[in-house]
């Protein structure tokens, strides 16, 4: 065989083009993250989320004038678990839709204005991707920094002023474990609304384009449902709203829990966080990035606000069908109730610290009458013109006490009872012990109403 006789190797062909590969998520997340991290303001945002709370609770837990107006503070030098529910009061009040402004906000505009998206384009090679990470990324911040909040609370309240009995929204005395039990689901409740503002903060970013303005929506959106929920809505409005299930935590103090606007409250706020996280999505992957001349999508802001519109219609009509409350939820039976119910327990607890004979609920057969600012007005719905006049009935003796409240009763079914007298029930702020004054349980109530609850417990 010659050399001539051996066929020749064929020329190697071009190969075909390589499809360039997205990176992984974990990569870009990870990226995100960092990069939210490192931030000055994000920074600084969590040293305050990691030692203000503790602070302020073991502080204010040893002072002698403390916060009656705020939900359990009157109880913050009792126990350490009160100051870790103030705190988170005040975070759903407006530290938790501030806290997503700052880290949701910007996390999309912030690409815009520093030209850097052809380069993440180019290194991570799908839009779909960076969207994921960039929403994951925000949300670990978000959720760090309410585990910082609560951990801090809790640790500056045990530590300043000890692992006491808790004092419900009804009266009753809570045991510490069942108070810790408390404390930590109130917490985890406070994630659905929060994750609802985190998307609304999503959508902005992504909305305004490179305008920090989206560092607004969510603390502004927070702020008109704030001020719209102090009106007296009805209950099916009023439950439509994510902000909401910021307030619904209270009714796991009472027994029952009070888990009906609570529920329905974290199921709202999850539907909200779907369309809006949804939402910037679909805009996010219609945007042109080749365009260095964008500028957001504001001409389609409408659009954006359209879901959300749809989502809160919807479940209007639906609570507004389903739900067996009518008007605002606050009426006089369940004032009545609600307020014997917590005058009876915190009458036993008074009834121990002056060391008397201890009486059970049952023994005291405790009624309410109430009356709204006369016979001109309805007995229903909030407001500062309630008055309520308790009485109960003591083992052996024929005379009925009776003790005057007025009440203040706001939209979303709290009230606080202001004593009234006489003087050695309700009408004075401390009571004579064995160990010298005290502060008068029965003083001042705080107590709260069940706006679903068709009828009244007690």
């Amino acid at each position: 065989m010659t050399a001539t006789d051996v066929a020749p190797a064929p020329l190697p062909g071009p190969h075909p083009a390589a499809r360039p590969r997205s990176a992984p998520l974990y990569e870009t997340y990870r990226f995100e993250l960092l990069k939210i991290l490192s931030l000055w303001r994000i920074r600084l945002l969590l040293l305050a989320c990691l030692v203000g709370p503790a602070v302020f609770v073991a502080v204010m837990g040893n002072q002698s004038s403390l916060p009656a107006d705020t939900v359990f503070g009157r109880w913050m030098g009792a126990t350490g678990w009160a100051g870790s529910l103030v705190v988170l009061d005040a975070a759903c009040s407006y530290g938790l839709p501030l806290l997503t402004s700052l880290v949701a906000g910007d996390v999309f505009a912030a690409e815009d204005r520093t030209g850097t998206w052809r380069h993440l384009l180019m290194a991570v090679r799908s839009p779909r991707r960076i969207f994921a990470a960039k929403a994951l990324a925000s949300s670990t911040v978000i959720l760090l920094t309410v585990l910082l909040l609560a951990v801090s609370s809790v640790v500056g309240g045990l530590a300043g002023v000890g692992d006491h009995p808790l004092v419900g929204l009804d009266g009753r005395v809570i045991e510490p474990a069942e108070a810790a039990r408390i404390v930590l689901l109130a917490w985890l409740c406070v994630l659905a609304p929060t994750a609802a503002f985190a998307a609304l903060g999503l959508l902005g970013s992504v909305v305004v384009g490179r305008s920090p303005m989206g560092l607004l929506v969510p603390a502004l959106v927070a702020s008109v449902m704030a001020l719209v929920q102090l009106l007296p809505l009805p209950v099916a409005v009023r439950l439509a709203l994510p902000t909401q299930a910021l307030v619904a935590w209270r009714g796991l103090s009472t027994d029952p829990s009070q888990t009906g606007p609570l529920l329905l409250g974290l199921g709202i706020s999850l539907l909200w966080a779907a369309a809006a996280t949804a939402t910037a999505y679909l805009l996010f992957l219609r945007r042109d990035f080749t365009d260095l001349s964008y500028d957001g999508s504001g001409r389609r802001a409408l659009a954006a606000a359209a879901p959300l519109c749809g989502v809160l219609a919807v479940s209007c009509l639906a609570l507004a069908v389903a739900s067996p409350a009518r008007g605002t939820g606050i009426d006089r039976p369940k004032l009545e109730a609600s307020l014997a119910t917590s005058f009876a327990h915190l009458y036993r607890l008074q009834t121990a610290e002056l060391h008397r004979t201890d009486v059970t609920e049952s023994q005291l057969a405790t009624t309410a009458a109430c009356d709204r600012g006369g016979s001109r007005v309805e007995d229903d719905g909030p407001g500062a013109d309630w008055r309520c006049v308790v009485s109960w009935h003591l083992p052996g003796a024929s005379a009925v006490g009776t003790a005057i409240y007025q009440l203040d009763v706001a939209a979303d079914g709290r009230y606080v009872a202001d004593g009234d007298g006489p003087k050695e029930v309700n009408g004075s702020f401390t009571v004579r012990t064995l160990r010298g004054d005290a502060p008068n349980p029965l003083w001042q109530l705080d107590g709260i109403v069940d706006l679903l609850d068709p009828t009244p417990k007690g």
